[in-house]
């Protein structure tokens, strides 16, 4: 404990004499107690609290295993703990364990030894630098402690180093005493936390994009579904353009049929009197063209899953005999006789009210009750806003790399357009705009004027569509993002925006109350 005096300094912007009740306190605890969990408690919240760290960590050291992995934390999500497992002599936590040495990283930008394993770090983030000792009885290395955090003082970052030594040397028994006691639990909890991690990412199906709170709800329902063992059916509902083949497809590769095949039919693409053959087959010569045998949807899904869409549009006669195969897995070609079975996962999807067509007779009350085993309901995309940006950026990667146009960026005001739309043809509607928008782009930006006219004008005034398609909505849309750029160019200081366009501040003032634009949202 001889550093215990140069925490009492306290010209270097910070003072650390706050720190010494809280180490005598966990000091006490550990020679007394022995309670690692107790221990570890008041080292994060000391960290956290009296050193204004950002992100802290206490990572433990499996000789057996091989593997350091994270004990306890702070700062991070449960999926980047799980991940935050490295071997001897990797990264900077496995060098430190390795050679019992502290390593100081005074940016972690910098630094090309920094792995950023737990994914935490974003290139975004104000840059930081990385502390990190090594927790040591004797010779024996039995993990690190290390923290992130600004310094703009390098005595300040010297000093917090003898600090996080002192802490590694307070908590070392009581580390050394549940190695002893857990060192098998601790590779268990590891390769757990790890396994959870990789479940809940696989019941977020990489083929729909969205975190938003209804999504986020939808996903708990694909993965109470798919974690059965029964081919359970499923009714997929949700307005034109929701992604309910998305939804299918998730059910069908993270289920229990995801080794079969995924066969889809639209039950509203072909005439009543091809609908039959085409889903259940039919045999040579059962009708005029039937010039060999042929297999059907059904059949061919055998083994996997079977996707009707729109399914509210079939006919009573046809809703019969689809009944027959929610029942029995059973089915007939046509002009045959033999029964065949078939196990399969039948998911049916509509946009439209089944209940009430079922109370107006046009839908077999029978069927639906069939098909309403497990619901799932897709949100409109105008209930997920939060997700119109992601998917808006993933469309134009898509979009950008398909069609060899680069796009570097949404503006600005198109961004807040696409937003504000209320999206009737929910996302379907939105990969179309930005395919359009692409094309149209010549800078390498989607500007405002490039959206279609419903889109600009729910931000520059509420004219009629046609207005907006019209010369007039199309000038406005380009006045209204020449503002908001140089508004944003220049930090909501009107006298300087209005000179960047060559106006007064009077005439800027009131070409922004057209568009109920406010400086102050600029600042």
């Amino acid at each position: 404990m001889s550093s215990l005096p140069h925490l009492c300094e306290c010209g270097l912007g910070e003072c650390r004499t706050n720190l010494l009740p809280v180490l005598y306190e966990m000091s006490d605890i550990a020679t007394n107690s022995g309670d690692l969990s107790t221990v570890l408690g008041i080292l994060l919240r000391l960290m956290r609290r009296h050193m204004r760290v950002v992100r802290g960590m206490v990572s433990l050291y499996d000789s057996d295993s091989g593997n350091i992995v994270v004990h306890e934390s702070f700062g991070f999500t449960p999926e980047e703990v799980a991940k935050g497992i490295y071997r001897l002599g990797e990264g900077i936590i496995g060098k430190v364990v390795e050679t019992g040495e502290t390593i100081i990283v005074p940016s972690i930008r910098a630094e090309p030894a920094f792995l950023n394993r737990t994914g935490s770090r974003d290139d975004g983030d104000v840059d930081l630098s990385f502390l990190c000792v090594p927790i040591m009885r004797g010779r024996k290395v039995m993990g690190t402690i290390s923290a992130e955090r600004p310094y703009d003082n390098a005595e300040l970052l010297k000093l917090d180093v003898e600090v996080l030594s002192i802490l590694a040397t307070t908590t070392s028994q009581a580390v050394e005493l549940y190695l002893l006691e857990n060192v098998e639990n601790v590779a268990l909890d590891a390769e757990n936390r790890r396994l959870r991690a990789e479940l809940k990412n696989r019941f977020k199906p990489a083929n729909i994009i969205g975190n938003s709170k209804p999504m986020l709800e939808l996903y708990q329902l694909i993965e109470r579904v798919v974690r059965t063992k029964t081919k359970t059916t499923v009714l997929v509902l949700g307005e034109s353009g929701v992604g309910k083949e998305l939804v299918a497809g998730a059910i069908h590769h993270n289920g229990s049929a995801a080794h079969g095949p995924f066969v889809k039919f639209n039950c509203a693409s072909l005439p009543e009197s091809v609908i039959e053959s085409e889903l259940f087959g039919h045999e040579k010569g059962s009708f005029t063209g039937a010039t060999g045998m042929r297999k059907g949807r059904f059949e061919e899904a055998d083994g996997g899953t079977i996707f009707l869409d729109e399914v509210g549009e079939m006919s009573l006669p046809m809703q019969a005999k689809l009944l027959r195969v929610l029942q029995e897995r059973t089915f007939e070609r046509v002009g045959g006789n033999s029964p065949i079975k078939v196990d399969l996962r039948i998911v049916a999807a509509t946009n439209r009210d089944l209940g009430e067509m079922v109370a107006n007779g046009s839908f077999r009350e029978d069927l639906y009750y069939r098909l309403n085993v497990y619901p799932i309901t897709i949100p409109p995309l105008r209930e997920r806003n939060g997700d119109i940006i992601a998917l808006a950026d993933y469309f134009v990667s898509r979009f950008s790399r398909d069609m060899g146009i680069e796009v570097k960026r949404i503006s600005t005001p198109a961004l807040n357009m696409l937003q504000t739309y209320s999206w009737p043809g929910n996302v379907r509607e939105l990969e179309n705009v930005i395919e359009r928008a692409i094309l149209l782009c010549e800078d390498g930006v989607i500007h405002g004027y490039n959206l279609p006219g419903a889109l600009q004008a729910m931000v520059v005034g509420g004219e009629s569509e046609a207005q907006a398609d019209g010369l007039e909505g199309r000038l406005n849309a380009i006045e209204y993002e020449l503002i908001v750029d140089a508004l944003k160019l220049h930090q909501g200081n009107m006298t300087e925006a209005a000179t960047h366009l060559g106006l007064t501040r009077r005439v800027l003032g009131l070409r922004m109350s057209k568009y109920n634009l406010n400086y102050k949202n600029y600042r």
